[in-house]
């Protein structure tokens, strides 16, 4: 008998859930923004995210995986692994090879990894329980250099010592992040099987599989097809970066700059930032916060890193920014990455988008620990 997969009535609770709470969740801002202001904002913040975020992210992909091809088909993946899998283990838990991981996210932005992850030479080298661990370690480092530099520009008193302590944070909360994930791959994989490869079948151990020719067409070949993989890792991380970005931003931003709605770019209802303030009585000293304006930076830092630097550069024009929080922006701004608007896609391109939920959850734990980790690192130094 064919199988028919899962399947529900056509009426049940589900039904009313859904209605209600998907009308108790706009309808009140549909009523603030006005109906066709929002519509108009969602669409165009839409449009904005896959011209201005989707297309830069893919061109990342492109460029990232054209070298992670070249890495994997002339065999510095596999000496990496080699040579930091004694490192990589103890912290991580993982292959030495992941470590490329880090550098490429670190040096671009999270989906980078998908593309290293996409290659056949790097992905046998982990256990099934250790593969879908590589999006939460991806994502502590997004954006890293971009971050550090940015904030580090800022003219406050110590910004250099603080992005450094900051990197540390995240450095952290990365361990955190992935250490949980693995608590709940294990039960989900079991900690014996590996990876498979289909190409790979057959080839001895310790072998690796390349392409025929000679070492300019290989050269040739692995940069293409690199390059190729790339752009399918690019459209497949493009509606869950638009959608659920599009979503945050909404419950994140407020008026423009005019004071009242138009329609346009980064407006919406700043729900997560109450939220945020209304928690900052826990938040602020975990943090080391003077000002609860602060809070909105890991706030915004969840659906976008770029909005949250934006914020911090606003905080320091208006002198409510001092080197600890600078640490701390920093810590969080890498750890957390823009996660909720890149985890679900990341997961789904995996293959292991049954484990999303985990992976969250793992993710903002570990983006807490970064920010903690960086306050009471300053605090010593």
């Amino acid at each position: 008998m064919k199988n028919q997969g899962r399947y529900t009535k056509n009426i049940s609770k589900e039904n009313f859930i859904f209605v209600i709470t998907f009308f108790g969740i706009f309808a009140p801002i549909a009523n603030t923004m006005g109906l066709s202001n929002m519509l108009k904002t969602i669409m165009n913040q839409a449009y904005d995210l896959l011209m201005n975020t989707c297309l830069y992210l893919m061109a990342i992909c492109v460029l990232t995986g054209a070298m992670s091809a070249l890495f994997s088909e002339f065999g510095f993946v596999a000496l990496i692994d080699a040579l930091l899998s004694k490192i990589m283990k103890p912290i991580y838990n993982l292959p030495g090879a992941a470590s490329l991981g880090i550098l490429n996210c670190y040096l671009s932005d999270n989906p980078s990894i998908l593309t290293l992850a996409g290659e056949d030479n790097f992905k046998v080298l982990f256990k099934k329980y250790q593969f879908p661990s590589l999006t939460n370690l991806g994502t502590s480092f997004g954006m890293g250099l971009i971050v550090t530099t940015s904030l580090a520009s800022l003219s406050i008193d110590g910004s250099g010592k603080a992005v450094i302590i900051g990197n540390l944070g995240a450095f952290i909360g990365s361990v955190v992040s992935v250490r949980i994930m693995q608590s709940y791959t294990k039960k989900y994989y079991g900690t014996e099987e590996m990876v498979s490869a289909n190409k790979l079948e057959g080839i001895p151990k310790g072998s690796r599989s390349i392409r025929e020719g000679s070492i300019g067409v290989r050269f040739i070949e692995a940069l293409l097809d690199g390059g190729k993989a790339g752009v399918k890792m690019g459209v497949s991380i493009i509606p869950g970066v638009i959608s659920i970005c599009t979503i945050v931003m909404l419950l994140t931003n407020s008026t423009g700059v005019s004071g009242i709605y138009t329609g346009s770019i980064n407006e919406g209802i700043p729900v997560l930032p109450f939220i945020g303030n209304k928690l900052s009585f826990i938040l602020n000293p975990l943090f080391g916060f003077n000002h609860s304006q602060s809070i909105a930076v890991p706030i915004t830092a969840l659906g976008s890193a770029g909005a949250a630097m934006a914020l911090v550069n606003d905080l320091a024009a208006k002198n409510l920014v001092n080197a600890n929080d600078l640490a701390v922006f920093t810590s969080i701004c890498m750890c957390y990455s823009g996660y909720l608007s890149t985890h679900v896609a990341m997961m789904d391109v995996i293959g292991a988008k049954e484990l999303t939920s985990k992976a969250i959850l793992s993710h903002t734990i570990g983006g807490l620990a970064a920010g903690i980790s960086a306050h009471l690192l300053f605090s010593i130094f």
